[in-house]
């Protein structure tokens, strides 16, 4: 799976919490999201360079950061609901999540089981998904 694919297969998901996600579709999303957060910042100083002065400045980061939050907003549930996907993969129940709240291990936990390969056939989550 590719990114154009994995994105088109996780909003047309969008708040779909059953089933799995395969390791490609996670983490090309993960990296889409990388990318749109880096070019919505990236844009953010661009119009506040472009409106110089105090004010124009504070208006051009205005809206750059308005923009920002409309996708972090958009994307938020999508984002939730394949990480929940990808532990089901792993068979992980989506409780897992909340490893996050660890500070540190968590993070780690939870990285070291988006990065575990899928368990080959069917599990308590669902079918294996297609590749």
């Amino acid at each position: 799976m590719g990114l154009k694919e994995a994105v088109v297969s996780v909003f047309s998901k969008y708040a779909t919490f059953s089933g799995r996600a395969t390791r490609s579709e996670y983490w090309f999303f993960y990296l889409f999201n990388v990318i749109m957060c880096l070019g919505l910042v990236a844009v953010c100083a661009i119009l506040g360079a472009i409106f110089k002065g105090a004010a124009g400045a504070v208006g051009g980061y205005t809206v750059g950061t308005i923009l920002y939050w409309i996708y972090a907003l958009a994307a938020f549930i999508p984002n939730l609901a394949v990480s929940v996907r990808r532990l089901h993969d792993t068979g992980r129940s989506g409780f897992n999540l909340f490893w996050i709240f660890l500070p540190i291990i968590g993070a780690i936990l939870l990285l070291v089981y988006f990065a575990t390969g899928s368990n080959p056939g069917d599990n308590a989550y669902g079918p294996e998904p297609e590749k």
